[in-house]
């Protein structure tokens, strides 16, 4: 998610307003809906093989608009094969879990060899960086609280991978956790951003030199890394290595703030929700609210991939669009604070 850092001091570069800050060309889709129970923001989700879909919701993020501040976030879990599919509040517990500080972002899961199923949340309690192991309990619609991660190469969270039950990849989308420091570290244009392994055993940057890491997936294959760099307005395409180690192979100018990032685990294309007029989100006038802009990539390792517009508008329905998510010719669409949008395509 972006953050309001770079838009504070005066004469701060502004690279928000190299998008289209002044009209969105509305590409629109005949069949979508506002998802009821959806109304502080699904900034992140992931749907399973099996057509389970979780939201993120209700993040809290410095200087951005909150509908609800004084409440904790939650985890939201909709079933798209149901003819008309609503979602439903996931419990959590866990002996050692604050659920009244949860402040959740990105999100990931793994399914395990006995297909239980994990999932791996960033959050924010008291605006500091976690990531929170869960195992998800299907018949008790729950969450079971397993471990909080912390370390001191994981300062400021945007998303992450999993690629097991303990590990992954996650991006910091600042260097520095003074927010003092983060202003000038934006305003100066520092690329320093970076990416983490974490296993239990290694934690290690793993790629850096970035304007702001944002979110970050991973092809169906597993041997590739996707990247989204959204003040640069790109996304990057690293391979991986049996030591976890990434190698850059490519980056894709999209002309957009690219946000997070899902892949079609079939065709393997990317869905990227991302911020045409970023700059309205830290603004927040809800007469004159922030776009939302979807981007489906075909073929992102061709010399020339397909990059299609397959959902724009300027507000009027969704207020600053973070991720898209498909599932057998349907597709889910998230916000930072405001609702979400189910659509057939």
């Amino acid at each position: 998610m972006i953050s309001l850092l770079r838009f504070g001091l005066p004469g701060t570069r502004l690279p928000m307003q190299e998008t289209r800050d002044s009209e969105v060309k509305s590409v629109e889709l005949p069949n979508c809906k506002l998802i009821k129970g959806i109304e502080t923001g699904a900034e992140d989700l992931e749907i399973l093989p099996n057509g389970l879909a979780f939201f993120s919701a209700g993040l809290r993020y410095p200087g951005v608009k909150s509908f609800e501040p004084d409440k904790p976030g939650k985890i939201l879990l909709m079933d798209m094969n149901e003819e008309d599919p609503t979602v439903l509040e996931l419990k959590m517990t866990g002996s050692n879990f604050d659920a009244s500080s949860f402040n959740p972002h990105g999100i990931s899961t793994f399914t395990d060899e006995d297909n239980t199923v994990y999932l791996l949340v960033v959050s924010h309690p008291d605006f500091k960086s976690t990531v929170e192991l869960f195992k998800f309990q299907e018949e008790e619609k729950s969450l079971l609280h397993l471990k909080t991660i912390r370390h001191e190469l994981l300062p400021n969270l945007n998303d992450l991978v999993a690629v097991g039950r303990e590990h992954f990849y996650a991006t910091n989308d600042h260097y520095f956790v003074d927010q003092y420091l983060r202003s000038w570290e934006l305003y100066l244009g520092l690329a320093w951003s970076n990416v983490v392994y974490y296993s239990p055993d290694d934690v290690r940057v793993v790629a850096s030199g970035f304007d702001f890491a944002n979110g970050i997936s991973m092809s169906p294959d597993r041997k590739y890394v996707y990247i989204a760099e959204l003040l640069a307005h790109k996304i990057h395409v690293y391979e991986k290595h049996a030591n976890w180690t990434l190698t850059p192979l490519k980056s894709l100018d999209c002309d957009t703030l690219v946000d997070n990032i899902s892949v079609d685990p079939v065709t393997g294309d990317l869905w990227v929700g991302c911020h045409p007029n970023g700059m309205k989100i830290f603004s927040y006038d809800p007469e004159n609210p922030p776009g939302s802009e979807v981007l489906q990539i075909q073929n992102i390792l061709a010399e020339d991939p397909k990059v299609t517009v397959v959902y724009a508008e300027d507000g009027k329905v969704l207020h600053g669009s973070t991720v898209a998510s498909v599932y057998k010719g349907k597709m889910l669409v998230g916000t930072v604070f405001q609702k979400a949008l189910y659509c057939e395509l």
